[in-house]
């Protein structure tokens, strides 16, 4: 990690932001924070234990409740946190205080939460809402000046189809504005899930944004690319899908241990075009057929690390349009590493795979999520509900140098505790009904190390008190709560 050092400009937000997990600045006289609990609700997961060989274990690793939809605010009273909580980003302001951006996924909807220097939240308002969000908001990328040379901007994906965009939302959005979509054009039509800006040092020069398409019908999920020579412009660079040379587009012709060559093939005048006529390429260009590319995230470290970049692959049946099984059902995690001096080529290679169930991968429920440090990569499930689970969705820590998988925590549905009725309406729910996600990296911006954020989704968790909270029209019957948590303790 880089230094931390004073910013002297005092222009609000813009010299202060840092993306959550990348290289991170706080204000050198700023305390570090406290972690306590500081929601009315537990903490809705749990450590597994003697997790990592004993590196991660109640000794080491601490879960706090920091937000939940059950809390009020005291600067916002009447402000309640939406359900399905989802992409983060992180900042410090030039008071002190803190700000997260997060999705409230199935509200259509982005929270904006400001937390005192102690980290304790005390306000909260929707700057984005159902009829500006438009489509469901899934993961989610701060892009900021110090990271990535443009911003500070939260990149936010539609994920309602192969006709959602991709919202660029400044960090100082005017609430009262929340129902104006905020969708750039230039990075096209995607179900995506994440729209990722890769660090400023991996190609000066240039804004190379990685998108994953969760796309599951007939043509699959793509990898795609934006790029642009100019800095900072989401407008007039150009889009790309990924291919491999041979024109070989099914994902399970491509095995562990074995490197492939990729390529990034241009699509031409991708603002005049439709989602469905950027999907009907697919076949043109070859692009490969994923299922479902869902979260995307480079290594931390600078340097060629930038260039190194992760995906989950969550999956999707092997009936319907998979019968053939020609893309993964429990999931795949890939590794990109891009040429130093041409972003459009790369090598791909599948580096944990859910379908060997005899493999260290085996007990993957269909990895949605992925948060990369420097030398881990912690993994979210969102299961399918393919009626084989096994286990509430984990989160697994894979180590890079030693390749070691470990899963570290498990959703806790409290079906046994004397609420269990709250948290699973419509009766006990089922193994792996719940996900996490949106994992940041916050210890940098907190002065906390080794601390990090994660969101609970508890679709089971739900009343009508949560209906409609972000104030919109269009998600007026949406019922679901979630909440925040802290994990303190986890290496990086």
């Amino acid at each position: 990690m880089f230094p931390h050092k004073r910013l002297l400009s005092s222009t609000a937000l813009l010299s202060l932001v840092a993306l959550a997990g990348c290289n991170d600045h706080r204000l050198t006289d700023s305390p570090a924070i406290a972690v306590q609990n500081r929601s009315v609700t537990p903490v809705l997961a749990k450590l597994l234990p003697g997790a990592s060989g004993g590196r991660v274990s109640a000794e080491t690793v601490k879960l706090y409740s920091l937000l939940s939809s059950d809390d009020q605010l005291e600067q916002s009273p009447n402000y309640i946190f939406g359900g399905s909580a989802d992409g983060a980003g992180i900042f410090q302001n030039p008071d002190g205080n803190y700000t997260i951006l997060v999705n409230n996924e199935d509200n259509f909807a982005v929270s904006r939460i400001t937390l005192d220097k102690s980290f304790k939240p005390v306000k909260g308002e929707y700057v984005l809402n159902s009829d500006g969000g438009t489509w469901r908001l899934c993961s989610a990328t701060l892009a900021t000046p110090l990271e990535h040379g443009f911003g500070p901007v939260f990149l936010t994906c539609g994920e309602s189809g192969q006709e959602s965009r991709t919202h660029a939302l400044r960090v100082d959005a005017d609430a009262q504005q929340a129902g104006i979509s905020r969708e750039v054009a230039g990075l096209g039509r995607w179900s995506a899930e994440n729209a990722l800006p890769l660090p400023k040092t991996a190609y000066p020069g240039k804004t190379i944004i990685v998108i994953g398409d969760d796309d599951s019908d007939v043509n699959g999920g793509q990898l795609a690319m934006y790029m642009s020579n100019t800095v900072g412009d989401l407008e007039n660079g150009s889009l790309y899908m990924l291919r491999r040379p041979d024109g070989n587009q099914r994902e399970m012709d491509m095995n562990p241990g074995t490197v492939y060559d990729v390529e990034f093939t241009k699509i031409e005048n991708q603002k005049t075009l439709t989602g469905a006529q950027i999907n009907a390429k697919v076949n043109e260009l070859k692009g490969i057929k994923f299922g479902r590319v869902e979260d995307v995230d480079y290594r931390k470290g600078g340097g060629a690390n930038g260039r190194e970049v992760f995906f989950a692959v969550t999956g999707q049946n092997n009936t319907g349009v998979n019968a053939d099984y020609s893309r993964s059902k429990y999931g795949r995690i890939y590794r990109l590493t891009m040429d130093a001096n041409d972003p459009t080529k790369g090598k791909l290679e599948v580096i944990l795979n859910g379908d060997d169930r005899n493999g260290i991968a085996k007990t993957f429920q269909d990895p949605d999520n992925v948060c990369v440090t420097s030398n881990y990569i912690y993994i979210m499930e969102d299961p399918n509900e393919y009626g084989d689970e096994k286990h509430d969705a984990y989160v697994y820590q894979y180590n890079l140098n030693t390749k070691q998988l470990t899963p570290i925590i498990e959703l806790d549905h409290r079906r046994t505790e004397a609420d269990a009725a709250k948290y699973n309406v419509g009766g006990t729910s089922k193994f792996g009904s719940w996900e996490s996600s949106g994992m940041i990296d916050v210890s940098d911006v907190t002065g906390r190390p080794n601390t990090f954020m994660l969101g609970i989704q508890g679709h089971t968790w739900r009343a009508d008190k949560y209906k409609g909270v972000d104030g919109g029209s269009k998600r007026k019957d949406e019922n679901q709560a979630s909440q925040l948590i802290l994990i303190e303790g986890l290496p990086r």
